[in-house]
C-alpha cells in the first residue's frame, strides 16, 4: 500500500480527496498547513504527496524541499486553484513531479502520481494567451520573485497595493 500525504487547507476538499484515494488503495494522511505536514514526516514517510499551493502561512512551494529531503524519490503533485505559468515553473524547479490546476479529479491526480516523466507528445496550444491572462501570469511571476510579498510586488509593478490585492483576489483568467 502506497503512503500518500495530502496537504490542503480546505478541509472539505481534503476529506473528499482522502476518501477517494483510500478507495484506490492509498494509505492517506492529511495536513492542513505546511508546518503540520513537515511534523508528520518525523514518524511517517510517504511515497507520494499532493500539495495545495495556497495555504495560510507558508505556501505549498515552501513544503517541496522538505518533502524532497525526507524522500528524494517521492512523487509530488502541486495542486492549485490559482494556476499560473510562474508558479508551475517554480514548483517544478523546486522538485514537484507534476502541477495540476483545480478542479482536478482524483483520476487525474492518480494518473499524475503514476507518471515519472513528462509527455513530449502533448501538442502546444495554437492560440496565444489573452492580454488578461498575460497580465495574470506576469503578476504571478513578480509575486514569486518577491517571495509572496504583496507590497514589494506592487512597488515592482508600479501599481497601488490595493489594486494589486484586488487583482490577486480574483480567479485567474481562463484562457479557453
Amino acid at each position: 500500500m502506497r503512503r500518500l500525504l495530502l496537504v490542503d487547507d480546505d478541509s472539505v476538499f481534503a476529506g473528499v480527496m482522502q476518501a477517494a484515494l483510500i478507495r484506490r488503495g492509498f494509505e492517506v494522511r492529511v495536513a492542513h498547513a505546511t508546518e503540520p505536514a513537515l511534523a508528520l514526516l518525523s514518524d511517517w514517510l510517504p511515497d507520494d504527496a499532493i500539495v495545495d499551493l495556497r495555504m495560510p502561512g507558508s505556501s505549498g512551494l515552501a513544503l517541496i524541499s522538505g518533502l524532497r529531503k525526507a524522500n528524494p524519490a517521492m512523487r509530488i503533485v502541486m495542486l492549485t486553484g490559482y494556476a499560473s505559468i510562474a508558479t508551475a515553473v517554480e514548483a517544478i524547479k523546486l522538485g514537484a513531479t507534476h502541477y495540476l490546476a483545480k478542479p482536478a479529479d482524483v483520476d487525474d491526480i492518480v494518473a499524475a502520481l503514476e507518471r515519472d516523466r513528462g509527455d513530449a507528445g502533448i501538442a502546444p496550444s495554437a492560440r496565444p494567451l489573452s492580454v488578461e491572462r498575460l497580465e495574470w501570469e506576469h503578476i504571478q511571476k513578480v509575486l514569486a520573485e518577491n517571495e509572496g510579498n504583496v507590497s514589494a510586488t506592487a512597488r515592482a509593478l508600479g501599481m497601488h497595493r490595493r489594486t494589486l490585492q484586488r487583482k490577486l483576489f480574483k480567479r485567474p483568467v481562463r484562457d479557453d
